[in-house]
């Protein structure tokens, strides 16, 4: 057969492994790179990631994994140059004509038409072939089994082993002859001798990792290959030319060049007076339990903070933080906020905190949302001119098969300059993100590291060998809830603390945060910690952690007195008529004007001395009638905070409300702003200010709390004599019928039938947590004193969450229809999560990573996919609000945008950029098909990725069939249907 070789071919192995292609001159700066020499090249940016970039707990797991110390160097350099192994192969060497030529001239050979014909990836390849080569040379099972899916992956994807032979049609011409396996096997010794390991059968591990470990040295290969993929990697076609000396003098230069670095190496454990250096202050009692718990952990753990707002849960979970890493040898932390607006706050706390421990770590501090650009403090340290910063470095192509762009910061982040003052440019492309050493962002970027998805084990590696700290972990619902757990079994198994924020858990919901890591850390399908004593005070702190020698469990609960001492909160009811579904629109129009018009009186008569207030609404359109109507009466006085408001408007709302409300100590403010901000559910979390009264629409109890904590924040601060009382009305809700046997005329709402509430607040949390949150509102403003806060939050929490039956008898039935409704929502939607979880049901107790993507997810588009995939639902599409008056594209604000093709400078994109707004949740995320390109945005590296919303000069628009149009106080507005007649109103407020 043509292409065999025959009896007189000889085989050169020199010439061949001078021939082997590792990468083409197109992915190598214009010249061959040989196989050999890529593989170095990974493995000398593993050496240089060794010493500068692995955690400390990392580099010593694989010491263990090794047999002993300084083991894991090697075995860790090895593993990452052998990711490549399966390009030793004729499939593969075929590929490129010039290169193909000259490994037959060496002697190898194969069937063409054979070899052309079958697909065989390289990484599967690998995969197959380190399997056979590894027993060959008598390396224990188990050791194979894990450590052959590492090289099989590093594109992506695990699979099972059955999908990683060769096509049995193609007769070995895909694999080769015994010729090639000579070659491949002088392949491997030569990359182990240049390596300084001696013979690679020596390299056998000595224990087995944990799979969540696997899944880190996998994301950390993928870094290694992406790395030597790069520009720095200039390739070299002359076998005498390759060795590790000069790879790693490569790797050196690039890594330098990248400007990448690790996050605050060996950490020191923190002194006694660490958290007055931090903070500039001294800790509260409650700070004080989170760091003495922190620091009786034996191994790593999980530690679960409850405390009221306000009461510095930020820096005692910091403090704990830091303590922990140092204990355990983290390299850094991700804190995970609910979603981006609350980052921006968050990180200029995080870059204070790790400034004060090294003021050189502050730079190293990534803001890891698509919106970050709008932060001011971000944007500030983005100096450094385009024309310096670093092309896009080589990734393998990973982000072309994704649709993404190279990067997913608008700016980028010039992190090789000598003034930028953000983390490498590098770590904003595709996937990377958690990589950096300090992050800050959205939990979604954790939930999204638990997904089936391609390259996940980028995402996990960025996660482990850091302290998680995750705030607001109530607000997850049943749904998200699935992806925290998922993670936290992840986090266990890793060895990764974890410290989570509340104000305060029902005890189920903490409890499943704990057998959930537990169930990891000791490798278990399921686990329930039995013996988890729950907190029988506030604030608490519960600890939990793996036994020393493996066996157990340890958990511990602290509970102290709050720094401040309990206060009465009053509960005030201002109801509204709620009118029934199929009433006719006349009718629901009266009733959300007399809702309207009913809190502007109050609000008058509360205010009539001065003062401040806020007024929370469920939905957008609710908040924009009501702030229409406001303005009407109290004028600029009126500040509005929505979802649907253009990001840079938002974001300038956002500071000056946090600059103007800022809690602040005795004297300090003498004199209260004059100001009503009225916001929907944005204002609920990490929204730090302080107002003298609050009106919110009825919403379950956790979040009712979390608003009331925006309420007289400040300590001793000189209020209006009306107001110097906390005070909370409770409004968006209808009184129920009127009981038989009454007459009507008791006005106390619990003495009548089960209440109404607007269909959207109903859509949006579920009539049962609303009817049990209305029980205990509706008590409250029957007694004196109301609430005592933050006492009574626990109890609570627990009510509004309990199983008891605790609403008034003639709610009862409508209450147990609505728990029957929202239990079954809730396993279909536990159902749903399941599918895109990282890990199967039945398969948790696994030991290797294979066949982990046994279904692969398609990967989300965009920071909007994400959230969509691991908060269920439409996550709505985003546009940039542009104006066209017959001639010219214009921004909201009046600058004209390109004309003929003409790509704008830096500034006029940043005003363009900043004019970004979510669309109405009425405009469904295919909404985006219908959105335009203007002239010029499709040639620019920051804007051809975007879509804009043309408005017409009456501002109006019509799109996925609503007609929309933008205000520049309400934000955009949906007017309803294209069909319907325009309206000057905000649009459907049920």
């Amino acid at each position: 057969m043509a292409g065999i070789p025959g009896p007189d071919d000889s085989l050169d192995l020199r010439a061949a492994l001078g021939a082997l292609v590792g990468k083409t001159p197109s992915h190598a700066g214009g010249t061959m790179n040989l196989l050999l020499s890529h593989m170095l090249d990974a493995a000398a940016v593993a050496d240089v990631m060794w010493e500068r970039y692995l955690a400390p707990s990392t580099r010593q797991l694989l010491d263990e994994t090794a047999g002993g110390p300084g083991g894991g160097r090697g075995l860790f350099i090895w593993l990452c140059g052998m990711h490549d192994y399966g390009k030793a192969t004729p499939v593969y060497q075929r590929r490129w004509p010039p290169g193909a030529e000259a490994v037959r001239a060496a002697g190898l050979r194969w069937h063409e038409p054979t070899a052309g014909r079958f697909a065989w990836h390289h990484g599967r390849a690998g995969g197959h072939l380190l399997r056979r080569l590894l027993s060959a040379a008598d390396w224990p099972e188990e050791h194979i089994d894990w450590m052959w899916p590492l090289v099989a992956g590093h594109h992506g994807f695990f699979s099972v082993e059955s999908a990683l032979k060769p096509d049995r049609k193609a007769r070995g011409q895909l694999e080769g002859d015994e010729r090639w396996a000579q070659v491949r096997l002088a392949l491997v010794q030569r990359l182990s001798e240049e390596l300084g390991l001696g013979a690679f059968t020596a390299l056998a591990p000595a224990t087995v990792p944990t799979r969540a470990v696997q899944l880190q040295l996998s994301g950390l290969m993928v870094m290694t290959d992406w790395i030597a993929s790069g520009p720095g990697f200039r390739g070299i076609d002359e076998l005498a030319n390759v060795s590790f000396k000069g790879a790693r003098q490569r790797a050196t230069a690039a890594w330098e060049q990248l400007g990448l670095q690790g996050g605050w190496g060996e950490l020191s454990e923190p002194p006694p007076d660490a958290f007055a250096k931090r903070f500039g202050c001294e800790p509260r009692p409650f700070q004080v339990l989170a760091m003495e718990t922190a620091r009786q952990m034996a191994t790593p753990g999980l530690m679960v903070i409850e405390a009221p707002m306000g009461e510095g849960k930020t820096r005692a979970a910091l403090m704990a933080a830091e303590i922990l890493a140092a204990k355990f040898g983290a390299d850094g932390v991700f804190v995970g906020m609910p979603e981006w607006s609350t980052d921006d706050p968050m990180f200029g706390r995080v870059r204070e905190w790790v400034s004060r421990i090294d003021e050189k770590l502050a730079d190293r501090v990534a803001l890891l949302h698509g919106k970050r650009t709008f932060n001011k403090e971000w944007s500030a340290l983005l100096r450094e001119p385009r024309e310096v910063r670093l092309a896009a470095v080589g990734e393998c192509g990973e982000d072309e098969l994704h649709g993404e762009p190279a990067g997913d910061d608008p700016h980028g982040s010039g992190g090789d300059g000598p003034v930028a003052r953000v983390p490498a440019e590098w770590f904003f492309g595709y996937a990377r993100g958690l990589l950096c050493p300090f992050v800050v962002g959205p939990v979604d970027q954790l939930l999204y590291a638990t997904t089936r998805t391609k390259f996940v084990m980028l995402r996990m590696a960025g996660l482990v060998g850091k302290v998680v700290v995750l705030d607001e972990v109530h607000a997850t619902d049943v749904y998200t809830s699935q992806f925290l757990l998922e993670g936290l079994r992840w986090f266990g198994e890793a060895g990764v603390p974890a410290v989570l924020l509340s104000a305060t858990l029902p005890a189920p919901q903490r409890q499943a945060l704990v057998d959930a890591y537990l169930a990891g850390a000791l490798g278990r399908e399921e686990f329930t910690a039995d013996d988890l004593r729950h907190p029988q005070g506030y604030p608490s702190s519960t600890v939990v952690w793996k036994a020393p020698d493996g066996t157990g469990h340890r958990s511990a609960v602290s509970v102290c007195d709050s720094w401040r001492t309990d206060r009465p909160v009053d509960v005030a009811l201002m109801p509204e008529a709620v009118p029934e579904g199929d009433a006719a629109s006349e009718e629901h129009g009266a009733a959300w004007a007399a809702a309207e018009a009913a809190v502007a009186d109050r609000l008058q008569e509360e205010l009539a001395h001065g003062g401040c207030a806020l007024v929370i609404r469920n939905t957008v359109e609710r908040a924009q009638a009501l702030c229409t109507v406001l303005r009407e009466r109290f004028g600029d006085r009126v500040v509005l905070l929505h979802e649907q408001l253009p990001l840079g408007a938002r974001a300038d709302r956002t500071a000056e409300c946090l600059r103007r409300l800022a809690p602040r100590p005795t004297g300090t403010a003498p004199v209260r702003p004059q100001m009503i901000v009225v916001a929907t559910r944005v204002a609920e979390q990490a929204f730090d200010v302080d107002v003298d009264v609050l009106i919110t629409d009825l919403a379950p109890i956790d979040a009712l709390l979390q608003r009331i904590g925006r309420l007289h924040r400040g300590d001793r601060v000189c209020r209006p004599g009306r107001l110097s009382r906390p005070r909370v009305i409770v409004t968006g809700w209808a009184p129920g019928s009127t009981v038989p046997g009454r007459d009507g005329t008791d006005a106390d709402p619990l003495d009548r039938g089960a209440p109404r509430f607007p269909a959207s607040s109903q859509a949006l949390y579920g009539r049962h947590l609303l009817l049990r949150t209305a029980a205990l509102v509706f008590t409250a403003a029957g007694q004196s004193g109301g609430w005592s806060l933050p006492g009574e939050i626990p109890a609570l929490v627990a009510a509004g969450y309990g199983a008891d039956n605790m609403v008034p008898a003639a709610w009862r039935d409508v209450t147990d229809a609505a728990r029957r409704q929202e239990e079954a929502e809730r396993q279909e939607r536990i159902g749903k999560a399941s599918y895109y979880l990282l890990t199967r049901r039945g398969d948790r107790e696994a030991t290797t990573l294979a066949d982990l993507h046994y279904v692969a997810v398609p990967p989300a588009k965009g920071e909007a996919g994400m959230t969509a995939l691991v908060r269920d639902g439409d996550p709505g599409a985003e546009a940039v609000l542009v104006k066209h008056d017959g001639a010219r594209f214009l921004t909201l604000s009046g600058s004209a945008l390109a004309e003929d093709g003409a790509v704008p400078d830096d500034d006029l994109i940043d005003e363009v950029l900043a004019d970004t707004v979510k669309l109405p949740a009425s405009c469904s995320s295919e909404a985006a098909v219908e959105l335009s390109v203007p002239p010029g945005w499709g040639g620019h590296e920051r804007l051809k990725y975007r879509r804009a919303l043309v408005l017409g000069v009456d501002g109006t628009a019509s799109v996925s069939g609503r007609r929309v149009r933008y205000d520049p106080v309400l934000g955009l507005v949906d007017q309803g249907p294209v069909t319907a007649r325009p309206s000057g109103s905000a649009g459907g407020r049920g």
